[in-house]
């Protein structure tokens, strides 16, 4: 009971921060909109894990809309990771994909390398290696296993990001008509927050010059108007700051 308290403690949390992250996308949210949060928070752990769970996103207004980053927002991102230290030892994800160690392996990845990037320095031996095991290959064209990989690359969309490239940049790059088939296949089903994470692959994909086998600006239109909740707007935000790059 405890367990499901926290979690979803942690889940309003995450919800709220990408509330802010949205607004700062938007020019409506004040500075140091991270370090708010945790300020603000009744309970600082929930709002500790919200940043490890919201990852790179946390620098979507500064690295999509040119907004400076805060140093208390640098100084909360780099709280977050020494009050939640990273596994170290993350096994690979399963065959059906579930969200686990591995995810959030690879969003301490991003939040820390773009951390790095936005600082100039390592945030006091702030660290979160790559894992080794990235997603599954990139399905061929023709390949079965299409529609499980898409859905695990929208698992990862947080990567989707400008400062950001690695194995799972590579695989999106290779595979864009299985990202375009998955995210068809999640507005078909009305599943819209998948819709709207795998949406942000091919938003990426087009600002770095990949051809689409598909307009990704109808399709992130088309599910920003029926996903509902904090994080596919957030998604849906990202991925038109992204087109218009």
């Amino acid at each position: 009971m405890n367990q499901d308290r926290s979690r979803t403690a942690y889940q309003e949390s995450a919800a709220g921060l990408a509330r802010r992250a949205l607004g700062a996308l938007r020019s409506t949210e004040g500075t140091a909109m991270v370090a708010a949060h945790v300020e603000s928070a009744q309970d600082p752990g929930a709002a500790l894990a919200a940043i490890r769970i919201l990852g790179a996103d946390t620098f979507a207004p500064v690295v999509l809309a040119g907004a400076p980053l805060h140093p208390e927002d640098a100084e909360a991102i780099t709280l977050a990771f020494s009050a939640l230290p990273p596994t170290r030892d993350v096994p690979p994800p399963p065959p059906a994909g579930p969200e686990g160690p591995w995810l959030m392996a690879w969003r301490d990845w991003g939040t820390v390398t773009l951390l790095t990037v936005l600082t100039g320095s390592d945030r006091a031996r702030l660290t979160a290696p790559r894992p080794a095991h990235p997603a599954d290959a990139a399905p061929a064209d023709d390949a079965a296993g299409w529609a499980e990989w898409s859905v695990r690359m929208g698992q990862l969309c947080t990567l989707a990001l400008p400062g950001l490239d690695g194995p799972v940049h590579d695989a999106a790059r290779r595979s864009p008509l299985a990202l375009a088939r998955g995210a068809t296949r999640a507005v078909l089903r009305r599943d819209y927050p998948t819709a709207a994470r795998i949406a942000r692959w091919l938003a990426w994909l087009r600002s770095d010059g990949v051809r689409l086998p598909l307009d990704a600006g109808p399709l992130v239109e088309h599910v920003g108007l029926l996903a509902g909740g904090d994080r596919p707007a957030l998604d849906t935000a990202i991925s038109r700051r992204l087109i218009a790059l």
